[in-house]
């Protein structure tokens, strides 16, 4: 093996959502289809915002970074995802295994910091509006996304560094539809015990500590519109709301499979789906349509489609 001395396995077999093939047909529509709208939706988001001049404050540029961080995030899975729903074998190279579970993390990681990095954005814009302008400036808010890249790159290398190092020998089947960390290092030949605890270390609390965090701010985003709540403040109180679902639907289940070492379940996969398939679907959703600004915006970039 390239990747190790002692790695004699050459490829993983995985066994994917469903062995049915009623089911995989199915599967294949609706994640065919989930994909077409993360990708339409965030390309949108994207050209919307880069061509409108009124939508340059931070939370555009967040949100902006937060389209094609989900177009990322979801172009690591469902292609391959796709494929092999209508393959009968299912194998996916050691080295491209790890690759996958190298930029999924890359990405995932980079997602849930610029998630957090959102909330306190919202918090400062609704909590402190006179210093607003000077606390996020657009040379702050281009620091603070480099640094969402940064951190989600350093965690991926540790974790992928941490993989790459045991051997794998037998058995390669993954029950999974991607390569993670959870199952791929149960595959492992060797006394994992220490590994289970840096990798919970690492993803587990990144998630829980970015989760909380972000609860912490729409809290003290909620205990301000409580005390000076005016009629203006049900269309905050309202996108805080659709907020937390989204970033719930997100960081839960990754809290609940990465934080628990020692053991992987058979739903795990199926959990998986809400964080790499469905979140991705949601955030232009939510973060796009209830917003009036970007929907003038969108509508202003269709009417100067249909002249040309």
């Amino acid at each position: 093996m390239a990747l190790g001395n002692f790695s004699q396995v050459t490829e993983f077999i995985l066994l994917g959502l469903s062995d049915t093939r009623e089911l995989q047909v199915l599967f294949f529509t609706f994640f065919l289809l989930a994909y077409a709208m993360v990708l339409l939706g965030n390309l949108l988001i994207i050209v919307t915002v880069r061509t409108d001049p009124k939508l340059s404050s931070p939370m555009y540029l967040l949100l902006c970074n937060l389209s094609f961080i989900d177009i990322c995030c979801t172009s690591v899975i469902s292609p391959r995802m796709l494929v092999d729903l209508l393959s009968q074998r299912k194998a996916i190279a050691f080295e491209d295994c790890i690759a996958q579970l190298f930029f999924l993390h890359f990405v995932g990681a980079s997602e849930m910091f610029l998630l957090t990095v959102m909330a306190y954005d919202r918090y400062t814009a609704i909590c402190k509006p006179l210093r607003y302008t000077a606390i996020m400036s657009q040379q702050v808010c281009w620091v603070l996304v480099s640094a969402c890249w940064a951190g989600g790159f350093v965690h991926s290398t540790v974790q992928t560094l941490l993989i790459v190092q045991l051997p794998f020998c037998g058995p390669n089947t993954i029950d999974n539809y991607f390569c993670d960390v959870p199952p791929v290092i149960q595959l492992a030949c060797t006394d994992i015990y220490v590994t289970e605890w840096l990798m919970a270390s690492n993803s587990g609390l990144i998630s829980l500590v970015c989760f909380l965090v972000l609860v912490t701010s729409y809290t003290f985003i909620l205990v301000t519109i409580r005390v000076h709540f005016t009629e203006g403040h049900w269309k905050v109180l309202s996108t805080c709301a659709s907020h937390m679902m989204v970033v719930t639907l997100f960081f839960v289940p990754c809290i609940f499979i990465y934080l628990r070492p020692f053991s992987t379940f058979p739903s795990d996969k199926h959990i998986s789906v809400i964080y790499t398939v469905f979140s991705p679907v949601m955030n232009p959703l939510i973060y796009t349509l209830r917003n009036s600004e970007v929907k003038a915006s969108m509508w202003k970039l269709w009417k100067r489609c249909r002249v040309f």
